[in-house]
């Protein structure tokens, strides 16, 4: 007879050993109290785009060609939802424009309903840190701990983070944040940690960019490929980026700002080999930012 595995659980009508279970089986946290059906959300929304697809095929059959949809037709699906994402990003300007501080643009930020992230999300992630401070860190999106507490890089990759901040002087403690100031593109965690969509990312975006003029740093440092590559608007890879300056401007901005990027910290957690790679990158940011 087969024995049972320690990762099963004896009893499934006990609470401990089910939630024992989920954690083995990495189920580290639940987003609503009922359970959704994504196949059948995905199913129906392809249906959607099927019939408005048969339906464009049918008027120009009739027309004798393509046309554009009759007004008071419903658009197909991409249409509607590109539409929906400039109106989203339209909105996310006009709030970020108004905003005059820091604290304003926490504000506006907290109220905007303009990114479906935040329905799903626990806690809006702002930043963390001194928004005085010479320069500033911006990654990617919060992960399971940051949604938690509500607070940037405070899980596994944020401690790695602070520690290599406290051994090249940019910290006086691990942990103590009063030299730095520290936020991400997205606001709100992706779901499951998936990567942020384009829309996603259009919707933040004008709050990152006030974000910056707000705070007019003399250097900002993108942690990872993904936040480099919506700031800095480039299309390279993080290995091609790292190690490389640019100059970031935007009309709010008092003077132009040296941005350079680094190896997110999560990555050093997968990839320990390229820490070595990272410190050198750092040191290059600390001496930099001396001459600023």
């Amino acid at each position: 007879m087969n024995q049972q595995s320690d990762s099963t659980f004896s009893d499934p009508f006990n609470p401990e050993s089910l939630l024992k279970w989920y954690l083995e089986m990495g189920v580290d946290e639940t987003i609503g109290d009922e359970s959704v059906d994504r196949y059948a959300a995905t199913a129906e929304l392809l249906e959607r785009k099927k019939a408005a697809a048969q339906v464009q095929q049918a008027q120009q059959a009739q027309q004798g060609g393509p046309r554009a949809p009759m007004m008071g037709k419903p658009a197909p699906v991409a249409q509607q939802q590109v539409q929906a994402t400039d109106e989203m990003v339209h909105s996310a300007v006009e709030m970020a424009r108004k905003a005059q501080s820091v604290e304003e643009l926490r504000e506006a930020v907290l109220s905007f309903e303009g990114c479906h992230l935040k329905k799903t999300a626990m806690n809006t992630v702002f930043a963390d840190g001194n928004p005085k401070a010479d320069i500033m860190f911006i990654g990617e999106a919060p992960g399971a701990d940051e949604d938690r507490q509500g607070v940037p890089f405070v899980g596994a990759s944020g401690k790695l983070l602070d520690k290599m901040l406290h051994s090249c002087g940019l910290e006086d403690e691990v942990g103590d944040r009063s030299k730095i100031y520290i936020s991400n593109v997205l606001f709100w965690r992706p779901p499951g940690n998936r990567n942020p969509t384009l829309s996603e990312i259009a919707v933040c975006l004008p709050f990152v960019e006030r974000h910056i003029e707000l705070v007019d740093p003399k250097m900002i440092v993108m942690l990872g490929g993904a936040a480099a590559k919506a700031v800095l608007g480039v299309h390279d890879g993080i290995s091609r980026l790292r190690g490389r300056w640019f100059t970031h401007a935007t009309p709010g901005l008092s003077r132009p700002v040296q941005a350079t990027a680094l190896f997110h910290p999560a990555y050093l957690l997968r990839s320990p080999a390229q820490k070595r790679r990272a410190w050198g990158d750092l040191l290059s940011i600390v001496e930099k930012l001396e001459t600023l």
